[in-house]
């Protein structure tokens, strides 16, 4: 069973189609990258999942179920958010920004602290910087932080939008890294929203690529990369946007 999945799903804003009948299943423990030029409906489909936007037409499954509208907290509980800028809260050290949602959910001291430990290990986040707000961590750091905020109480689904969008390309490269041992580490089922196909090639089991709230290509990678060794991205995202009719 899919623990994510769309069905059907179309969503208007204001006379604009955002997504049109858009179906996929998001399979357990993979990496799903979906990507797209700006306003193909990456975004809207990533807000989909979780009902911070509601669809007009079809229907979201999360752990077998469709979304309840009026009840998404438990849903909410068992999932994972992180969005490009990292939405740390900037009143909160590093610590209290990764801690929140552990708290707010009643667990012990001890076990906050040893969930702590563990995604610290993963991320290399040093210890002296959870004492940290966020505008004294580079963006590099401030990233890593909300992967790990994301990450504190193990969900079940991680929903990504644009994490690593801005930061300079050295440090992207190291957050991929970080990420990926992350995951390997926890085997989440992931939906990473990107622009970069090289991004998206790079961390994904499986990729999405969309156009004019359509789906037009979904993929696992190693099928998307069979024939020639030498596969610019860039030119594979314009060609099968292309192929599409574009």
């Amino acid at each position: 069973m899919s623990p994510l999945s769309l069905q059907s799903i179309s969503k208007t804003y204001q006379h604009l189609r955002a997504l049109d009948d858009v179906s996929l299943q998001f399979n357990e423990g993979r990496i799903t990258a979906v990507i797209g030029p700006s306003g193909c409906g990456k975004s809207t489909l990533l807000k989909l999942c979780n009902g911070l936007v509601n669809p007009d037409a079809g229907e979201v499954r999360a752990f077998g179920q469709p979304l309840e509208y009026n009840r998404l907290t438990p849903v909410r509980r068992r999932m994972g958010f992180a969005v490009q800028g990292t939405g740390l809260f900037p009143h909160l050290t590093a610590r209290d920004n990764i801690c929140l949602l552990a708290g707010l959910e009643g667990w012990p001291a001890g076990n906050i602290e040893q969930r702590l430990d563990e995604l610290l290990a993963l991320s290399q986040i040093q210890r002296e910087q959870l004492d940290r707000y966020p505008h004294q961590l580079s963006g590099g750091q401030q990233q890593r932080v909300g992967l790990c905020r994301a990450m504190m109480l193990r969900p079940e689904i991680l929903l990504l939008d644009e994490p690593f969008g801005a930061i300079d390309p050295i440090t992207r490269l190291d957050i991929q890294e970080q990420f990926l041992v992350l995951h390997r580490a926890e085997p989440t089922t992931a939906v990473l929203v990107t622009h970069d196909m090289r991004e998206a090639l790079r961390l994904a089991d499986h990729i999405v690529i969309m156009d004019s709230g359509r789906v037009v290509c979904s993929v696992d990678k190693v099928e998307l990369l069979a024939g020639p060794d030498a596969v610019d991205p860039d030119t594979l995202l314009q060609s099968l946007l292309v192929g599409q009719g574009q």
